[in-house]
């Protein structure tokens, strides 16, 4: 039983891996095409925010159809859409045509996410959940540090039409993959049909709460409320901060290990925070990180590019950290008989506001520039300091030592 959940484990970190590579290829891939296409900011960002909208847009059908039809085959079909998407993208001839393509790719994109989630939280219901889950967030994070440095390179080598491409065709080899592994373990039960624990009550017995599955209605709320601005900071930072970057002097393969030097620091965070939540809990985690990150991109705006880079790592801590605490508390707020379309409207309000903030701080980028840009980012995140007040009373935390 122990091999099977690890077998499992590590199939949906596998997908984690491969499917934060596109999300994140976007921020090398995006100056580039400024450049060569001749885009405003606002263009730049309605390209970052058409594919996580259209991600967010597929979580909750995702999550629905897995319940009825189960994983395996829409985690592969999402997949290979994905990669047919960066594929395509090679032969982009302008905005619209980028437009189209990244469309589709978010589409397939969007069953990542709340199916794997819930893989992993059905494989370890009785063992170690939450660890289990920053694994598999800790999977995507090396996504993010391998594969935006790997296909800056290619850009300068091959160019970024055939970087992209050959990754898609990565893509297209998981998929196959990951079809042929989630068969042999046995996975292709649909939700409905895995009995939800007789012991867990429902707090949560009428309105759409109940539907799905949400034990504390205002616990997941306020929760989804943080992770809206914690998505929405990480957007919007990231968008920017190439810009920023190459504005201090960075060349665009830097780019590519600047970001690989945050999401490093990223990978590195959902490990130390997991392990500082369960030491401080996840509230104050949670403050702290936020706060971290907002001094962060204080810091980083006025830095030269040795510091701004010497700063990323430690930002990364803090910025991608979050994400963690925050995805292995939905379990503990929903029933496990519904945790897949729970995870999915968890992830689609969440990615849909990391979907917006690209465009609208690319507004504010035309008018401003990017240095103000990043200081507005800055400040929304402190924001979620007091909805971690109202998340408080729906968490067990560990006494003070």
């Amino acid at each position: 039983m122990k091999s099977r959940a690890r077998a499992v484990l590590a199939a949906a970190c596998s997908i984690h891996f491969v499917h934060d590579g596109f999300s994140d290829i976007l921020y090398v891939l995006l100056p580039i095409w400024a450049a060569e296409f001749r885009l405003t900011f606002v263009q730049v960002g309605i390209i970052r925010s058409v594919y996580s909208g259209a991600m967010a847009a597929f979580q909750i059908p995702a999550g629905l159809l897995a319940e009825r039809w189960g994983e395996r085959r829409l985690l592969a079909a999402g997949t290979a859409i994905t990669a047919c998407g960066f594929i395509a993208a090679g032969t982009a001839g302008g905005f619209l045509s980028l437009l189209a393509v990244l469309l589709i790719a978010g589409l397939g994109s969007g069953v990542q996410h709340p199916l794997s989630s819930s893989l992993v939280s059905k494989a370890y219901e009785t063992g170690p959940r939450r660890a289990a889950l920053g694994t598999y967030n800790f999977s995507g994070d090396l996504g993010k540090v391998a594969v935006p440095a790997a296909v800056a390179f290619g850009a300068l080598v091959v160019g970024w039409r055939t970087a992209s491409a050959a990754y898609g065709m990565v893509g297209l080899v998981a998929a196959a993959a990951l079809l042929g592994v989630l068969a042999r373990l046995g996975v292709d039960v649909p939700a409905a049909a895995v009995d939800a624990r007789p012991e867990e009550p429902i707090a949560v017995r009428s309105g759409w709460g109940s539907g799905w599955g949400i034990r504390d209605l205002r616990g997941f709320q306020a929760l989804t409320a943080i992770g809206m601005i914690d998505n929405a900071t990480r957007t919007g930072f990231l968008t920017f901060l190439p810009f920023a970057l190459i504005a201090k002097g960075s060349s665009v393969a830097g780019v590519g290990t600047a970001l690989a030097l945050l999401f490093a620091g990223g990978a590195a965070g959902k490990f130390a925070c997991g392990l500082v939540a369960e030491r401080l809990g996840v509230i104050r985690t949670v403050v702290l990180t936020e706060a971290a990150t907002a001094l962060g991109i204080l810091a980083l705006i006025p830095s030269p590019l040795p510091v701004a880079l010497a700063l990323l790592p430690l930002m990364g801590v803090a910025l991608n950290g979050t994400s963690s605490v925050l995805y292995g508390t939905v379990a503990d707020l929903v029933s496990a008989d519904r945790r897949s379309r729970a995870y999915g409207l968890y992830y689609t309000v969440t990615i849909m506001s990391s979907a917006l903030a690209p465009s609208v701080y690319g507004v504010i980028g035309d008018l401003a520039g990017v240095s103000t840009t990043l200081v507005v980012v800055s400040a929304l995140v402190l924001t979620t300091i007091p909805l971690c007040l109202v998340l408080r009373a729906s968490v067990a935390e560990p006494a003070r030592a």
